[in-house]
């Protein structure tokens, strides 16, 4: 898990407003208490994020990668360099929000249940802070996902 692709025209808008590596960098620091990142580095290089640091897990590494992709301009995040503290198995994937889903039907089509929403909402908090407010182009994680 270390390269992610996004929708470069999707997401928050925050670079371009001054220091976009600090930019991004709070971005993620925010949500420092939830998902904590030591000594995290995070350089801009057009649209392409490099994370680099220790989380603690590798769910946290995912949100980290996910916050830094869901900003506009955003293409690519590089997080191979951001190691994790306890090694796991993620079984987590990545899909991107078309127009017309809600998580009810991402739940639906993913774990053949769609009252299994709240799972995918509470795994990506740092990005949809709002379940019924997700737009076309988002990335998001599904997790705990067993094909």
């Amino acid at each position: 898990m270390g390269f992610f692709d996004f929708i470069k025209d999707a997401g928050k808008k925050i670079l371009g407003k001054g220091d976009d590596n600090e930019a991004v960098k709070k971005e993620i620091e925010a949500h420092q208490e939830t998902m904590p990142i030591d000594n995290l580095d995070v350089v801009v290089d057009g649209d392409t994020v490099v994370l680099k640091g220790t989380a603690k897990t590798a769910a946290d590494k995912a949100k980290a990668a996910l916050i830094a992709g869901n900003i506009e301009g955003i293409a690519k995040v590089d997080a191979e360099a951001l190691e994790t503290q306890e090694p796991s198995v993620i079984d987590d994937i990545f899909y991107e929000i078309q127009k017309g889903d809600t998580l009810w039907k991402v739940a639906e089509i993913y774990y053949k249940d769609g009252s299994r929403y709240p799972e995918i909402f509470e795994a990506n908090r740092e990005v949809i802070k709002d379940p019924d407010l997700i737009y076309p182009g988002q990335m998001i994680r599904i997790p705990n996902f067993v094909a």
